[in-house]
């Protein structure tokens, strides 16, 4: 069998996504996969357009890309627009499907299943179509007629989905798919040893990539001066201004044990390691924590996707909000120190158990395909 993902790179989420669903076929099964930037195969022009128009409201105007994501998901003409574009584009994409014919097609981004289901619908493909959405609510622009099945976070999107219009058979709360690694069982007391750090303190992990440089400073200031025993790991991911401004700060500031880091592919290892993560609220990051069972206290989400994932969190007591005008340095510390309530978080964490999603994601495609029924094993 062969299996073709489309995806996209606006935000690192639907990427990763498909690297996970991609990595677990090649090494659990036979089939064959593939797997395609859609935007870039359509042409350098879009590619660069969406994705740097997406980065700009992402970073500098989050309130307009909010009222935009708001706009279209509701039934207007703004919300036809992605549909119609992504049909006017959708030629240019079938070549690069034809080119490989496979037996099942598996999105991971909006644009891409706007585009695929487009095909679906002229006819162009017969693959099943299935649809992977990458956050914790629905938005409108991933719904399409032509879509045979979407996998999602939880059972918690079927009564959105309903109300898009989506038949409740279609819709299979797998979860969200992320790589195996994270849902390993740790010894969290031998990781801080091997980090040189002490396994009796609270541990506390910033993912602080896509945060401004004075603003992260600022809480890290504001934390480490309230003297409440911990110790910090900070991940800067590719962001060299704020690595370096770190790496200033820590060689003044050692109030506070602290292991920076600047990119890791090791992201697991720190997430196993930490009993409390401070992060935005992206899609593949809340559900790589919760499949390390590990609470979150989340800042600065984008209004929009992030909005709805943290709302999640909320619901199900996994995170704690920080408000931007809140007392960052008094609710975390607090936080570290309540024991029982940061335990009782975990084992929500631990509770909402997606380690089966891509296992369940390939049941799926055998079934849609007929495969089951020819007997093809997993390695």
């Amino acid at each position: 069998m062969k299996i073709m993902l489309l995806t996209a790179a606006t935000g690192g989420g639907h990427i990763r996504t498909a690297n996970a669903v991609e990595q677990y076929i090649q090494d659990n099964t036979s089939f064959e996969v593939v797997t395609i930037d859609t935007l870039k195969a359509v042409g350098r022009l879009l590619d660069k357009t969406v994705c740097d128009s997406y980065l700009f409201m992402a970073k500098k105007a989050p309130a307009l890309f909010g009222h935009l994501y708001k706009r279209t998901n509701k039934n207007s003409r703004l919300s036809d627009l992605v549909p119609k574009l992504s049909g006017l584009f959708s030629g240019l994409l079938y070549p690069t499907i034809d080119a490989h014919k496979p037996d099942a097609i598996i999105t991971t981004h909006p644009f891409a299943t706007e585009m695929a289901a487009a095909l679906k619908e002229d006819g162009l493909i017969t693959a099943p179509l299935i649809c992977i959405i990458t956050d914790y609510g629905a938005h409108r622009a991933y719904i399409a007629d032509a879509v045979d099945a979407y996998v999602v976070a939880g059972s918690h999107m079927l009564p959105e989905l309903k109300a898009f219009g989506v038949p409740e058979e279609k819709v299979y709360p797998f979860g969200i798919p992320v790589h195996g690694v994270f849902f390993d069982e740790e010894d969290q007391a031998m990781l801080l040893r091997q980090l040189s750090l002490d396994p009796e303190l609270p541990t506390l992990l910033f993912m602080a990539g896509s945060f401004g440089v004075n603003n992260i400073m600022k809480l890290y200031r504001d934390l480490t001066a309230t003297r409440v025993p911990m110790q910090i790991i900070v991940i800067t991911g590719r962001n060299k201004k704020l690595y370096e401004a770190f790496e200033k700060e820590l060689s003044q500031n050692q109030a506070v044990p602290t292991r920076l880091l600047y990119f890791t592919d090791e992201v697991e290892k720190y997430m196993h390691a930490a009993d409390l993560l401070v992060t935005k609220p992206g899609g593949l990051t809340v559900s790589e924590a919760l499949a390390c069972n590990l609470p979150m206290a989340v800042f600065d989400a984008i209004p929009g996707q992030e909005e709805d994932n943290a709302n999640f969190l909320l619901t199900h007591d996994m995170c704690v909000r920080v408000a931007k005008d809140g007392d960052f340095a008094a609710e975390i510390s607090g936080l570290l120190q309540e024991k029982k309530h940061l335990q009782a978080m975990r084992e929500n964490c631990r509770e909402f158990d997606k380690s089966q999603s891509i296992p369940n994601l390939l049941a799926l495609i055998r079934r849609l395909t007929g495969e089951g029924e020819t007997g093809e094993e997993e390695k």
